[in-house]
């Protein structure tokens, strides 16, 4: 006898068009989530779901048995991808996917192409002999981070749902389970390529660089070395998302080559954190203990990265080594030209330049330097310097953010001789800078907050306010004003841990 849930099986919500398994059987393994005890929906993101033409009513009906694992929609065809990369510079020629299976790919409105996948729903033949689920700490955080990401103007994953598992999992101690929704442009990774290079599989990493090409650059197909434009292509995406990443204060935290995708979008929110107290050197992740992956060193480490990905091309870039070689090395450089141009630019918008002079990056530095010196907020520094662009009454809330609030008049004076010489009125530039500083990031402490509340007493209503709080990053939100401000020394978070 048929069951009401399997008559009324949701293949509506999700209209599937899967591209990814028409790959050659090498590149992924077929793989069912495994079902749990009794899974419970913590959040769906409705107005995500609505966007990618999903079924809503449909999704908030089953979606607990969904996004568990528990029920497979029609249309699915969950599989776990291949992939290997270099963890903190050592490479492992296989990785892939532990704990995360790819249900499929739905095409929204605009004809975007996007993976709906699971992390969390059990082993997969990748899982290293792991136990392929999460704890509900990982699921959130990475339900926060993508989103405010996402808020925030910053190419990343979204988070479609997150829901409990009734089951626990293992750690350094006993969590609550859950799995993870993640929504992505593709999944497809630098990584990914390294996977067929490091087996001498060039018609793998081309046919692998054929299928990104068709899926994220379909104009490249049309250059003259389509293989080399790819390339120049994830530079050029790369450049700018890590300059971004500077511009709000984010630090990844495991900036390895298996986390890194092709597309160009922020993925995978383990140890990540947004910093407090501006200083380059900042590092937040516990499995970094030489600082690798510090806020600083992010656009190097992208280099560094990207070279991987080069070298994986270059029986694609030209039949002669030398001259792919040469070619591939042309690209890698212009990289740092690249993002030195975006991060200059997003910082002169940050402190309202609208024009462009020699000084400018002096300017930028001098400030950066006064910050690090005098301890200041990254992110309040530059919303107090935004209100005080359209009120000099402001002076004293922005002075105020400095150990030694004397300190900053020196730097305001040359600023606003600066500002003299540019185009915009005051109540423009006020408005301009505004629409770049936020004035809330997902603080480390409350997000911490959070996590501790689910954790210990199955509250989700800290969760709730916090993603309200981080969907308008850029309004002042009178009410909300508390979560504006930096942790109190007995709240800070030193570490952010992996959620494997």
């Amino acid at each position: 006898m048929t069951s009401a849930l399997q008559k009324n099986r949701p293949g509506a919500a999700f209209p599937f068009d899967n591209s990814y398994v028409g790959l050659p059987p090498h590149f992924f393994a077929a793989q069912a989530p495994t079902a749990v005890a009794e899974p419970w929906l913590i959040k769906l993101n409705e107005a995500l779901a609505a966007e990618l033409g999903l079924d809503v009513e449909a999704l908030r009906r089953d979606g607990a048995a969904i996004f568990s694992g528990n029920l497979v929609p029609e249309g699915a065809q969950p599989l776990a991808m291949a992939y290997a990369g270099h963890q903190f510079g050592g490479f492992s020629p296989q990785l892939g996917d532990g704990r995360a299976i790819l249900l499929g790919e739905v095409v929204d409105g605009s004809g975007k192409r996007y993976d709906i996948q699971l992390k969390g729903a059990g082993p997969t033949p990748f899982s290293r002999r792991g136990d392929g689920r999460a704890a509900i700490g990982p699921v959130l955080r990475e339900y926060i981070i993508s989103e405010a990401m996402f808020a925030l103007g910053v190419p990343a994953t979204r988070a479609l749902a997150a829901v409990t598992t009734g089951e626990p999992v293992y750690r350094e101690e006993v969590l609550p389970g859950a799995v993870f929704t993640r929504v992505a442009a593709s999944h497809v990774r630098v990584g990914t390529f390294q996977y067929f290079a490091a087996r001498g599989d060039t018609d793998g990493v081309r046919a692998l660089a054929d299928y990104v090409i068709d899926r994220h650059y379909p104009a490249l197909k049309e250059a003259e070395n389509p293989y080399l434009a790819l390339f120049e292509a994830v530079c050029e995406r790369q450049a700018a998302l890590i300059a971004r990443w500077l511009h709000v204060g984010f630090i990844h935290g495991v900036m390895n080559t298996d986390n890194m995708t092709v597309s160009g979008e922020t993925i995978d929110f383990g140890p990540c954190a947004f910093m407090d107290a501006y200083d380059p050197a900042t590092v937040f992740s516990s499995i970094d203990q030489h600082g690798r992956y510090a806020y600083a060193n992010q656009p190097g480490i992208g280099q560094w990265n990207l070279a991987r990905l080069g070298e994986t091309l270059l029986p694609l870039i030209d039949a002669d080594p030398d001259s792919a070689v040469e070619k591939a090395n042309a690209m890698i450089k212009s990289y740092g030209e690249r993002f030195q141009a975006y991060w200059l630019a997003g910082m002169r918008e940050k402190i309202g330049l609208a024009g462009e002079e020699d000084g400018d990056l002096e300017l930028v530095q001098a400030l950066l330097s006064l910050m690090q010196v005098q301890g200041a907020d990254f992110t309040l520094a530059f919303r107090r310097l935004s209100d005080l662009a359209g009120d000099d009454a402001a002076a004293p809330a922005f002075a105020a953010g400095f150990r030694e609030p004397d300190t900053s008049g020196a730097w305001l004076t040359q600023w606003r001789e600066r500002l003299s010489r540019d185009a915009q009125t005051a109540t423009e530039r006020a408005i301009a800078m505004r629409s770049v500083n936020p004035a809330f990031i997902p603080r480390n402490h409350r997000v911490e907050q959070v996590i501790k509340a689910a954790v210990e007493d199955g509250d989700f209503s800290l969760f709730e306010a916090l993603l309200s709080v981080l969907s308008k990053p850029y309004e002042d939100q009178p009410g909300f004003a508390a979560y504006q401000e930096p942790p109190k020394p007995d709240e800070r978070v030193l570490a952010t841990f992996c959620g494997t």
